[in-house]
């Protein structure tokens, strides 16, 4: 394909994986964009599916795609990011949507906070095909853009930081050493948290983009419970020091413990229990947590049953 040589501002980075179905509206999100400065860098991650033909029947020469054999979510970005020609790397993931002022947004903020390390719009959560809300995060912001007192805390509920939804230097991503390839879930989370420890964040209350909490087979959304306690445990020296991070990770606790007795995990279930200081819970989690399995399943079934209908609750607030 042709390229200029002028730099654009923004490397659009898409990991692919068995997206058919959805990568083309992600894509035409995109292309959508007010701010047009971009290039797009699709990284398919050994797709078995139609994922590639579809996106190789865009004719836009701002889109270069790349094949890899399957390695996961934190390779296929770390591939992209390492091909970006930008300086400012913006993620979307293969399911995802941004709406048309999402690059414009972000830019602005990158523009007010220049010397951030991370650069987070608002979002918004798609729990059926039919019902949407927006992010609950933990802390106070109106309509302009600020940088965020307490990452940790603002991010209880829901996180500030949301993959499809952020934006930061090469430098910065580089000087963290990127995305940890070990891990095949949560590495977003591992990733913003070394954001956190070492730069400001900024975050920009306009929502500008969307996320399908309801999409099936997402690059990280296997079950990989051990790993999910791997990346937890990384950070034991530092929220000795921070009881910021300390509450969060116990919440991420608290989270794989539950994921942990339904999926018949015993052994990191009745570990991770052990590692939650429980004045960091609320009252809903607590009682969670002590509840039996057949409980569990029958409160997932009730939550599942009113988000068809229309209703949300969340044992995070």
């Amino acid at each position: 394909m042709n390229k200029t040589n002028a730099k654009p501002f923004f490397s659009v980075i898409i990991p692919l994986y068995n997206k058919e179905h959805q990568i083309k509206a992600t894509i035409k999100s995109v292309l959508k964009q007010s701010f047009s400065d971009f290039e797009i860098i699709v990284i398919d991650d050994g797709s078995t599916d139609n994922s590639l033909h579809v996106v190789s029947e865009f004719n836009d020469d701002r889109i270069s795609i790349f094949r890899q054999k399957n390695g996961g979510a934190s390779v296929a970005r770390n591939n992209g990011i390492s091909k970006a020609r930008a300086e400012h790397i913006a993620l979307l993931d293969g399911d995802d949507l941004w709406y048309d002022n999402h690059l414009h947004e972000l830019k602005k903020l990158i523009c007010r906070f220049p010397d951030a390390g991370l650069f987070c719009n608002n979002y918004e959560i798609y729990l059926t095909d039919e019902l949407v809300k927006p992010a609950l995060l933990n802390f106070n912001y109106d309509k302009e853009c600020l940088l965020v007192t307490d990452f940790f805390k603002a991010s209880i509920v829901n996180s500030v930081a949301w993959t499809s939804a952020v934006g930061f230097t090469k430098q910065s991503f580089n000087a963290l050493g990127g995305f940890n390839p070990i891990l095949k879930t949560a590495q977003d989370l591992d990733l913003w948290i070394r954001m956190a420890l070492k730069y400001s964040i900024a975050f920009n209350p306009t929502i500008t983009m969307s996320y399908k909490l309801h999409v099936d087979n997402s690059l990280s959304k296997n079950e990989f419970n051990d790993i999910r306690h791997e990346f937890i445990s990384r950070y034991k020296e530092d929220e000795a020091k921070n009881p910021s991070l300390k509450r969060y990770l116990d919440v991420n606790r608290y989270a794989l413990a539950i994921r942990s007795l339904l999926n018949n995990d015993d052994a990191i279930y009745k570990k991770v229990k052990t590692e939650i200081d429980y004045k960091n819970l609320n009252f809903k989690q607590k009682l969670l947590l002590s509840s039996p399995k057949s409980v569990l399943q029958l409160s997932k079934k009730i939550h599942a049953s009113l988000i068809e209908h229309g209703l949300y609750f969340s044992a995070f607030k």
